[in-house]
């Protein structure tokens, strides 16, 4: 299980670099009215995936932990709601596909933030909080 829980600890670290790299190359976007191209629904699947990826190992950890004896304080439930309320967040811009480009750069720009935001209040409600984050 210590393996699960590793693998799910430095997979984060994807998360936030992917996000990072989709805030930017979006507002970019959004600002300089870019063109919505390959690359840039490649960023938003791969973000929501990694999510997901997340999401499902953390579920699993949650359960296997949890029935392994360590059961399933508050904590950890509130966390795994509102890391799944992330991930459904991060799939909204896979619905955006008939805006104008400017408009689908907004609104996936702000859905990554919306997730980023999410993201960082499930950690904090962890016992460690935001300790957790270091390398």
């Amino acid at each position: 299980m210590d393996i699960l829980f590793r693998i799910h600890s430095d997979t984060r670290w994807l998360v936030v670099l992917v996000g990072v790299v989709a805030l930017v190359k979006f507002l970019i976007g959004w600002l300089g009215k870019g063109k919505f191209q390959k690359f840039d629904r490649i960023l938003t699947s791969a973000f929501s995936g990694l999510v997901d990826l997340q999401v499902l190992l953390g579920l699993v950890l949650l359960i296997w932990s949890g029935l392994a004896g360590s059961g399933f304080p508050r904590q950890r439930l509130e966390h795994a709601f509102i890391m799944i309320i992330a991930a459904v967040v991060a799939h909204l811009p896979s619905r955006w596909k008939s805006l104008d480009d400017t408009k689908r750069f907004r609104n996936s720009f702000l859905a990554i933030l919306g997730v980023g935001v999410l993201i960082y209040l499930g950690v904090v409600l962890l016992p460690g909080g935001m300790v957790r984050w270091q390398f």
